[in-house]
Parts: structure tokens; sequence; C-alpha cells
């Protein structure tokens, strides 16, 4: 499945590896590697086959799950995708309280006492993924984990996620991708080792 999914990934380039021409992130870290799974929701057969996969991977790791969560703004399309295939109510978190209203940080399902899993479509070093699991536990929710489309492998994400006692999955990754990429001939043992210099350098 994991090399699946990479393959989706870069085939609608929604992951790009680029060594010698390297993106800036947001946080101002200039990387080989840029991910923007946003652009998975504008392909009707790409997004499909990837909440086919989450529903599968939920079933699996989560399968007394009562209500799918996803993180604002990335994870509420496939949130939705997957609570549909599972017949299952739905919230998404916010990145924090609203200031006017009811000032609710979840919206959608009631989480309290019941299981919940989130859903986002990257990690990165966790720390937005486990705002919204600090909120939903704060809210009375079991967070039974994690699941996102794709993950860099970084481990300061894994050391996060263990020390939150926080599980996560993920449908595919870095080193999937790069033996994807390998197969298709666009990117060559050099570059592959300046983005794996880069994971591990964070």
């Amino acid at each position: 499945m994991k090399e699946r999914i990479a393959e989706i990934l870069l085939d609608i380039n929604a992951v790009e590896l680029r060594p010698d021409n390297p993106f800036t992130w947001s946080s101002g870290i200039v990387a080989p590697i840029y991910c923007d799974n946003r652009k998975v929701i504008g392909d009707v057969h790409a997004r499909a086959e990837i909440a086919d996969a989450f529903t599968e991977l939920i079933k699996h790791y989560a399968p007394d799950v009562e209500v799918i969560a996803g993180t604002s703004t990335a994870g509420i399309p496939h949130a939705a995708y997957i609570s549909e295939r599972m017949d299952l109510p739905m919230c998404y978190v916010r990145g924090s309280r609203k200031k006017h209203g009811k000032g609710n940080q979840i919206e959608g399902a009631d989480v309290s006492g019941r299981k919940v899993v989130v859903i986002e479509d990257l990690i990165s070093t966790g720390g937005s993924s486990l705002e919204a699991v600090w909120a939903l536990r704060e809210n009375g929710a079991e967070v039974m984990g994690v699941f996102a489309i794709f993950t860099y492998g970084i481990k300061k994400a894994a050391d996060a996620f263990e020390a939150a006692e926080a599980a996560f999955h993920t449908l595919s990754g870095l080193d999937a991708l790069l033996d994807v990429s390998m197969e298709k001939g666009t990117l060559d043992e050099s570059k592959k080792q300046t983005v794996i210099d880069f994971k591990n350098s964070l």
C-alpha cells in the first residue's frame, strides 16, 4: 500500500522531490522535498483510492472507532470521505477556539466519552496533529490514533507522539516515495541520499 499511495502522490504532483532546487517551507526550512496533499482532493480517482486506503487502515488499527475527526483545514475533506464510507459521525478540530459564538474548538459530532481517530494530510514534526489530539482529549474523547496520508519520517515526530502516548499511522512515507522515485527513474542514488541526509538532519 505504501508504494501505491506514493505513486499516486507523485503522479498528481502532490509530493515533489527537488534536491537540486530546494523548496522553502513556511517554517523557513530549506528542503529538497515539498508535500502539498491538498492536490488529492482535486483528483477524483486519487481521493477515492486514498479514502479507501484510509478506511482499511482504520478498520485494522481502530476497528471500534465511533467518530472520525478531521484536522482544520487539510484533514477535513478526507475525514468527510472516510466517515461517509464507514457510516460514522464526523467532527473537525480548529487550530484554536473560536473567539465568537460558543467558542468551540471542536465542531460537529460530540466526542465526549467516544472513541475517535484523527485524520491528517501530513505529519512533519507532529505538532499540529498532537494539538488536535490534546483538544479532543480535553473534550473527553478517547483518541485511538492519528491517521495521515504521508510522513516525512522525522524522528522528532515519532518522539513527540511517543511522549504524548498517542499512536500514528500513515498511508505512505518518505522511504516508499524514494523507492518509487528510483523505480520511475526520476531520482538517482546521489539525490536520494541528499533527501535522506536532510531528513536525518531534522
